[in-house]
């Protein structure tokens, strides 16, 4: 069931990679085609345009968020500011937190025990994974391809914005 929804809103960001949130979601109970277990995703506060990346171990979110970063900054010659993420502890490695500092990223962590903070990546999750089963139960695809099914939600939402 969902829970109620937080009171607080916060500003929007005013342009493209102003602010992006972040979350993990995994380990999956039944490992992907070519041994994923995580996903991480990305979306723009700004225009909600999201970004997803398979993962085999939660260790590899710091290289994800290398490879994104190098993405959109080089598409849209504009440099990400702040990044929200819970307090996920792929997150606060001294590694991870160093790059955001020697880059210039503002990194913004929910308080314990608060989603809502970072409901934006919370609600991506949710809604992929809801198309993930779809997708899937009206197939006749092993499950072990939630790792295709999970791209191909991303490239349709992606589609509708």
């Amino acid at each position: 069931m969902t829970k109620r929804t937080f009171s607080a809103k916060g500003a929007r960001a005013t342009e493209c990679l102003g602010l992006i949130h972040t979350d993990v979601c995994g380990p999956m109970s039944i490992q992907a085609r070519g041994g994923y277990e995580y996903f991480i995703t990305f979306t723009d506060d700004y225009s909600r345009f999201g970004y997803v990346y398979l993962m085999r171990h939660k260790s590899d979110a710091f290289d994800m968020f290398k490879a994104f970063k190098a993405e959109v900054e080089n598409q849209l010659e504009k440099h990400i500011k702040i990044l929200r993420s819970d307090r996920g502890g792929e997150y606060l490695s001294g590694e991870f937190q160093q790059y955001l500092i020697d880059n210039g990223i503002v990194s913004q962590f929910s308080a314990p025990g608060t989603p809502q903070q970072n409901g934006v990546a919370e609600r991506r999750n949710r809604t992929l994974l809801d198309m993930v089963r779809s997708m899937l139960s009206y197939s006749t695809l092993p499950i072990s391809f939630w790792g295709y099914a999970l791209q191909t939600a991303i490239h349709s939402k992606r589609c509708t914005i």
